[in-house]
């Protein structure tokens, strides 16, 4: 482990646990929500307005960035932090979600997964070593393992080769992480010397693969835990049993992050079942389509009834597009095709997350968490809209 990292439980509200994480490059205030920059970048801001909105943490993608601009180009320039601006931690995923994702453009063997290129067709290999390798050249301060994610519904046979595949990668990624920490790989730049590795449950929906990927994982050790392979098409209630059950046989003293999941009633759920990071293109991709999130529920500002509505899109929010335009304005905006339209619903967004991440946080010092998630729950939700 290395030396800058460490996790601190500075409150607890039943299983919601109140964190800080010491990366290489700073510290992220947990329960956290990282914004997602796949190609290192948020789509619709810049960094500087990223940064402005409070983020800790942003999240890229390690099989988009190897495509292009190229891991190799990316530490010739001296890592992605100094690449895109970014002086606060990052987090890469290490290329496995795409073996879901791009299904269709893939094989799959042990050996690893070799892609069709989204870009030109070319063929593209990662395996549980070169994910490890590029994701170093990167300089992410968290690396993702590589693994296998299968969608849903899956059968158990489907489920239980893709997590024992993931294991079999746990182990062959892990010593690779290890040798590179050692030097033992003097060609590959290591942009980030204080890098540290998670590890990854994969099991489906099935709570005894679950079980197995969990003993699996933690023999490999890793520096901490993340549950994947939810958010692939599954109900909300089996989600919620499946990262139950991971995240109460995960260390206690080290993070726990589920991937890829982020409605704003699955947050707050996930952290009552003691969940710290989270991500999801929720937030920024909803808002490019005229979706935003506000305290009583997701409006569509596409909708006509805004046409002369000179109310703010949420009159309880306190972001900068909330402060000074309106959801006439708005419309107005995303209807015209304007550029802006997308900055401006995206900052508001990503300001609910961020905004909705520091009040869990509150809740959990003073010792109020479940009055908070029981009051959030009650007025937000996945099934209620009141556009």
């Amino acid at each position: 482990m290395a030396d800058r990292f460490a996790f601190e439980i500075l409150a607890r509200s039943g299983r919601a646990r109140r964190g800080r994480l010491h990366l290489a490059h700073g510290d992220v205030e947990t329960p956290a929500f990282m914004p997602v920059g796949t190609r290192g970048a948020i789509k619709a801001l810049t960094i500087d307005a990223v940064e402005a909105l409070g983020a800790d943490i942003i999240l890229a993608n390690t099989y988009h960035l190897h495509v292009r601009p190229g891991d190799a180009r990316i530490a010739a320039l001296g890592g992605l932090h100094a690449f895109i601006g970014w002086s606060r931690p990052i987090l890469t995923d290490s290329g496995g979600y795409q073996v879901f994702s791009l299904a269709a453009r893939r094989r799959v063997s042990d050996a690893g997964v070799v892609f069709q290129s989204h870009l030109d067709g070319r063929p593209l290999e990662l395996s549980p070593e070169s994910a490890v390798d590029i994701q170093a050249r990167i300089g992410a301060d968290i690396a993702m393992m590589f693994d296998e994610c299968v969608g849903w519904p899956a059968t158990h046979d489907q489920a239980e080769a893709a997590m024992t595949r993931t294991l079999r990668w746990a182990r062959r990624g892990r010593d690779r992480f290890l040798a590179l920490q050692a030097g033992d790989e003097p060609s590959i730049v290591r942009s980030t010397p204080g890098q540290v590795q998670f590890g990854i449950v994969q099991g489906g929906t099935f709570p005894d693969l679950r079980d197995r990927s969990v003993d699996g994982t933690l023999a490999v050790g890793f520096d901490a835990y993340a549950i994947g392979g939810l958010s692939v098409g599954e109900p909300s209630d089996l989600m919620y049993e499946m990262v139950e059950r991971v995240a109460g046989q995960l260390p206690d003293d080290r993070p726990r992050y589920v991937m890829g999941t982020g409605t704003p009633d699955d947050l707050v759920a996930c952290v009552a079942r003691g969940v710290d990071l989270f991500d999801c293109v929720l937030p920024t991709r909803n808002a490019r389509n005229g979706q935003l999130f506000t305290r009583e529920g997701p409006i569509s500002i596409k909708n006509a009834r805004y046409a002369d509505d000179l109310t703010p899109p949420d009159p309880a929010c306190g972001c900068a597009t909330c402060r000074r335009h309106s959801r006439a304005y708005l419309r107005h905006l995303f209807m015209s095709g304007e550029m802006s339209a997308a900055a401006l619903n995206t900052a508001h967004n990503l300001h609910f997350y961020l905004d909705t991440m520091r009040s869990i946080r509150k809740a959990i010092e003073f010792g109020t968490f479940e009055s908070f998630a029981n009051a959030f729950l009650e007025t937000y939700s996945r099934h209620r809209s009141i556009s």
